[in-house]
């Protein structure tokens, strides 16, 4: 089958095998002084080792590869030891795999093993050892009287907000209203924080360029079930390609055991709001 999966570069790679102890699966070792994927069957393509190569040597790509079998790892991963163990659990649920996470703490409790607890913090989630990884909220803007001394401020409350880096558990997420948009209509919108980022917290993706669609669609379902957001608006562009952001959100809600109310809005290419509406 084909399906996204790490791909290491053995010219960048020194070897240095701090890739290794990121990846709770199993599926990369260092051999002859340099980092392999061992077996297809252990990576999941998630890529929780990414930030952790100084050398830039690790990648996601999509080719041939076997399906990843969770049961497998299961088995590898109980070898290693509880740290090990709460590292997988807490890899699957950063990153929406509920499925995955489920049947890792059913297997557990199946062969009498106790499942460790995750940390939970309320500030900030690290989610990797990459400082553009890491989850972070910010402080609540100071308002200024003065709109002309002072430029608008911004309404970005936290980080990341690229659709394949957020984790649906960071607690900026749980119960809040989602602004779902597309890249380009940051551009677009002169005013967009303002007009639409004001009371919500963001995730941002591109529906025709961005590769893990299946991803993105589990993360959705995700934040509407295990998140409880409020609402979820979908803010696109006029072009066709543009739709398939909400087409996701839609197939998300329709997966959901939840209901969540979905606002469409439609921006021109010069940043005109052609339409706004709930969508059902």
């Amino acid at each position: 089958m084909k399906r996204e999966i790490i791909t290491i570069d053995e010219e960048k790679c020194t070897g240095c095998g701090l890739c290794v102890p990121e990846c709770p699966e199993g599926a990369i070792q260092i051999i002859d002084g340099k980092a392999r994927l061992v077996s297809d069957l252990f990576c999941d393509g998630l890529g929780a080792c990414l930030g952790h190569c100084p050398e830039g040597a690790i990648s996601i790509e999509k080719r041939e590869a076997e399906p990843y079998d969770e049961t497998r790892v299961r088995h590898n991963i109980v070898k290693q030891g509880v740290n090990t163990i709460r590292a997988h659990l807490k890899h699957l649920q950063e990153h929406g795999q509920t499925e995955y996470y489920k049947q890792a703490v059913q297997y557990l409790r199946d062969h009498d093993l106790k499942v460790p607890a995750l940390d939970k913090e309320k500030k900030v989630t690290v989610t990797s050892g990459c400082p553009g990884l890491q989850n972070v909220q910010f402080d609540k803007p100071v308002v200024k009287e003065d709109k002309k001394a002072y430029p608008p401020s911004s309404k970005l409350r936290h980080w990341p907000v690229q659709l394949h880096l957020i984790s649906p558990a960071a607690p900026q997420y749980q119960k809040a209203d989602l602004l779902l948009a597309a890249d380009c209509t940051a551009f677009t919108a002169g005013n967009f924080h303002q007009d639409f980022l004001t009371g919500k917290v963001l995730a941002i993706a591109c529906p025709k360029l961005d590769e893990g669609q299946k991803i993105y669609l589990e993360k959705l379902r995700t934040l509407i079930d295990e998140a409880e957001i409020n609402t979820l608006t979908v803010l696109i562009m006029q072009v066709p390609c543009c739709k398939g952001l909400l087409v996701l959100a839609a197939q998300a809600a329709e997966k959901s055991h939840r209901k969540v109310a979905i606002k469409v809005i439609v921006l021109s290419i010069k940043g005109k709001v052609l339409k706004e509406e709930w969508y059902t």
